[in-house]
């Protein structure tokens, strides 16, 4: 009787008796035979009722955790019962998720090494497939989505699109401002994909959203305008100035093309010019007191040689200048967006002219995020662990096994080591 406890306590089993234990020298693996408990018999694997017994099944197999340098499997009788809710279904077992190989000490395991090491390194540790990590972490999500309520409390959120895969795969990552943690994602990168979002939210749960903020995109827009409307909207500092990085560096091809007689406009340059413009790429994109005295020199040359291109940088530090100054003064911040809206619609470059017309359609909500001072830096976390995650993971052949792990890594639920 004492040797069957140790056995069952080793094994993992709960409401079980250890029966038998041996050798299988075909497999190399020990087995233990166990039989569940009277009073966790004939149940359903989905609502736990007891049910009727429907017939005996088969014997199964269940994969433990190992014993030393040896595999161990746990053998068991499977039977099949009879439930009035879900029909003909085989009976649950307190030591395994309902059609799972692996016991719950198993697969807990493999969830708490693959939320703190490469995929690859729990595949060769834990002697089973890729893909079965992949399918093993998606089970343990389940349970773990399931039991716990990922939006209680949920009031201030950032919305956001990260790619995991080549050929323009994205998620649509939802995050929790206040806490920091990843409340949902989805693949896509439409309106489609965020009305999920709401829809598992629920309405009376939207409503009490009081902030979000996002990037410009219109389909993220269109969305809050009709699920969550009471929401305060902020546009993002960091996509804002993004917009202006990449209107510079339009102007900067413009020009370069210009310089080798590319396009209208001046002809006839000297090629070692164009070519010196070509490579003043990172001395217009990065912020002033950041730049090695190569680049300073680089900025004071387009000064004097290109004061197109210079003053499409001076817009360009104008527009981050108005989130420096948020910081400190909200008010001078406003004003000094204002100001900059109409010294874009003045410069003459038609690119800074676009912007500005963007800029002011979106007035309202890049104010509101400096009155609030909310941005999406929180959300870009996430989305670059999401990216250390995919690496790590060396890819994913489903955007759901990637879900299902991230959730587990930033959700703040991560799993715990068994018995511990």
């Amino acid at each position: 009787m004492r040797s069957a406890r140790v056995w069952a306590g080793l094994l993992g089993v709960e409401q079980a008796v250890v029966e038998d234990v041996g050798f299988d020298p075909v497999e190399s693996v020990v087995v233990a035979r166990v039989r569940v408990r009277r009073g966790a018999r004939h149940r359903c694997p989905y609502c736990r009722r007891r049910c009727a017994r429907y017939d005996a099944g088969v014997r199964r197999r269940w994969r433990a955790l190992d014993l030393g340098m040896v595999r161990a499997v746990v053998e068991a009788d499977a039977p099949r019962v009879s439930c009035r809710v879900h029909g003909v279904v085989v009976a649950a077992v307190p030591w395994a998720r309902h059609g799972a190989g692996h016991t719950r000490a198993f697969d807990q395991m493999v969830a708490w090494l693959v939320v703190h090491t490469a995929k690859s390194a729990v595949s060769q540790l834990m002697r089973i497939s890729w893909r079965t990590v992949g399918a093993i972490v998606g089970r343990v999500w389940a349970d773990t989505g399931g039991v716990v309520d990922r939006f209680e409390g949920l009031r201030r959120i950032g919305i956001d699109e990260v790619s995991y895969k080549k050929g323009h795969q994205y998620l649509t990552v939802v995050v929790d401002h206040d806490s920091g943690r990843l409340v949902w994602a989805a693949p896509g990168k439409s309106a489609a994909t965020l009305n999920g979002f709401f829809d598992v939210l629920g309405p009376e749960r939207a409503a009490k959203i009081t902030h979000v903020s996002a990037d410009g995109a219109d389909w993220i827009s269109a969305v809050l305008r009709r699920r969550c409307p009471d929401a305060v909207r902020c546009a993002d500092a960091f996509h804002v100035v993004a917009w202006a990085t990449d209107a510079v560096d339009r102007v900067r091809r413009q020009a370069w093309n210009e310089a080798t007689g590319r396009g209208a406009g001046r002809r006839g340059v000297a090629v070692g010019a164009a070519r010196q413009l070509k490579n003043t790429r990172w001395a217009l994109w990065k912020n002033p007191e950041n730049l090695t005295a190569a680049q300073q020199a680089k900025l004071a040359w387009i000064a004097k040689t290109h004061p197109r291109l210079h003053r499409a940088w001076a817009l360009k530090e104008g527009l981050r200048l108005v989130f420096t100054l948020a910081k400190t003064s909200p008010a001078a911040a406003v004003e000094a967006l204002d100001r900059w809206i109409g010294w874009a619609r003045r410069s003459r470059i038609d690119v800074f002219v676009d912007l500005q017309r963007r800029v002011t359609r979106h007035r309202d909500q890049i104010i509101a995020a400096i009155e609030h001072g909310l941005s999406n830096g929180r959300i870009e976390s996430v989305n670059a662990k999401i990216r250390l995650i995919t690496r790590m993971a060396f890819g994913f052949h489903s955007a759901d096994a990637l879900i299902a792990l991230a959730m587990l890594s930033l959700g703040g639920h991560r799993p715990q080591l068994p018995g511990r």
